[in-house]
């Protein structure tokens, strides 16, 4: 099982096999935005700062450029993990923990 961090927010979420990042840390109880979850519309783009990724499904690449590619960029909503992993948000995106039925919302880990 791989984990997915957030960085800068120091959270580490498990990333369950075959599962994509955006799956995993909305699981979990986070929340960013992102789009329609197939990998059409590119607002899930998240930079990957280490770690590998593949794909189980095509990349349109309109979505996604290969200079992108190169340059680290990721779509979360469809890449899978093959190792630990460290992203960064988008600029102008924040990570916000799902508030729970008792008004909280899902702390951080480290």
């Amino acid at each position: 099982m791989a984990e997915v961090e957030v960085s800068p927010y120091n959270i580490s979420v498990e990333v369950r096999a075959g599962e994509t990042l955006l799956r995993a840390i909305v699981r979990s109880g986070y929340k960013y935005r992102y789009g329609c979850r197939r990998g059409g519309c590119g607002f899930c783009k998240v930079h990957l700062v280490l770690g590998e990724v593949g794909y189980e499904r095509p990349i349109d690449a309109r979505v996604l450029t290969d200079d992108e590619k190169v340059s680290g960029v990721c779509l979360s909503c469809r890449a899978v993990p093959l190792t630990n992993v460290v992203i960064e948000l988008q600029e102008g995106d924040r990570l916000r923990g799902i508030p729970q039925s008792d008004g909280s919302s899902v702390p951080r880990r480290s």
